[in-house]
Order: structure tokens, then sequence, then C-alpha cells
């Protein structure tokens, strides 16, 4: 049975470019013009991944996705033409999976999409380990993150991040190597999506233990 994509998209050029590369991929794909429109479709077809516009009639891509998230987990990428920090780390914040900037490569959102869906597939499958560096606690199993006694909710890219430099700590971790472990594929596009994710994940715990290392990647200091 093929996956069920709904594109949430205003403009119908874009509609039909992303729906006809879909189609062709196997995908089954549901079009929804505005915001309002956007829900309904979710809530009749459940679909198993979401590609939603941000500038949208009726509710912004913003209002949506929180909507979405509050009734699902189903993936949610995020296609707009705000490019800016503020806007990518107000996606996050509003539990995207991914965010990706216009104008943009077919063949690079249709990786995005099956990394995104096999994540997803593979989300139940981490084994049971729970890793501590002061006073944050992070458990593989249940996708949870704990800074003292309080929960912290990131999106599943952030709580990825988190995890591999909490893994390597005292080491040094590359930008390169976070994209090709944290998406799962040669990454092609700005590298500053890392920055924005670290920003993200630092406002989060309300902790700074990660490093930048100029020029190198991002290190959490191993604790003595």
């Amino acid at each position: 049975m093929s996956k069920m994509i709904l594109i949430i998209e205003d403009e119908e050029s874009i509609q039909n470019i992303i729906k006809a590369f879909l189609e062709d991929a196997g995908y089954t794909v549901v079009l929804a013009a505005d915001g309002l429109e956007g829900i309904e479709q979710f809530r009749a077809n459940k679909p198993d991944l979401v590609l939603l516009d941000l500038m949208l009639p009726k509710i912004d891509g913003f209002a949506v996705c929180e909507i979405l998230r509050k009734e699902s987990h189903v993936p949610i990428i995020m296609l707009t033409a705000l490019d800016d920090d503020d806007s990518q780390m107000k996606g996050f914040d509003a539990l995207a999976d991914d965010y990706i900037t216009k104008p943009f490569s077919m063949p690079v959102v249709m990786k995005h999409i099956e990394a995104v869906l096999r994540r997803a597939e593979q989300g139940g499958a981490a084994p049971n380990t729970v890793i501590r560096y002061k006073e944050i606690t992070v458990d593989t199993d249940s996708l949870t993150v704990l800074v003292g006694t309080e929960s912290v909710s990131l999106t599943t890219r952030e709580f990825e991040i988190l995890k591999l430099l909490l893994e390597n700590q005292g080491r040094v971790v590359s930008r390169e190597r976070l994209l090709d472990t944290v998406w799962g594929y040669d990454y092609v596009g700005d590298e500053k999506i890392i920055n924005t994710h670290i920003k993200n994940i630092r406002k989060k715990l309300g902790v700074d233990y990660i490093e930048t290392m100029r020029g190198a990647g991002y290190k959490i200091e191993k604790e003595d």
C-alpha cells in the first residue's frame, strides 16, 4: 500500500509540480490550498506525511503545524520562502520534523521525504539506553529529555543531534557527521541548518553545554 502525503500549499503551480513528482514515485497525494482545508484534509485522510507551506490563507503554516502536532506525531516537513533563522526556529518550536526553503530542488525534496519517512518507521527501534551529562538526562528508548526534573520537548532532529553529541562527550562532532548521521543521507543545502538546530536546543535546554568549535563542529565537554 502506497504512502499518502498531504500537500498544504496555496500556489497551484507548486502544488502541481510536487504532486507530479510524488505520484511518479508511487505516493498517494492529497491537496489543500489553505490552512483550514489542510487541517480538514488531515483529519479526513490521516496521511503518512505532511508537506506544509507557511504563508497560507486563513490559518498560517505555523498554527497548522501546532494544531496537527497536538493531534498526531505524523512527520511534517515545512516548505517555505522564509529562510531566516527566526522563522526556522519558530518552525522547529512548532515541532516540525524538517524545514526546506524555496526555491528548492524536487529531487532533494524527495530525498528529505524518504529520509523522514524512514526515520518515522524506525522510531520505535531504539535500544533502552539512558545518557547523562550533568543535569541533562536523555532516554533513547522513550525519546525523552530531562534537565534536572523538568521535561524538555525536542523535535526528532534536535533529539538526534543532542543524543549524538552526548554519545561523543569530549569529542568534536563535525557538521558533516551531524548531517550524515541525523539526516541519514548526503545533505544538499546550506549547512546553516545545523546552526539553527543548535540554537534551538540551547534555548530549550536552558543550559549551554554545547560548545561551538569554529571551523570544526560542536562538542559537549566530557565531565571530569
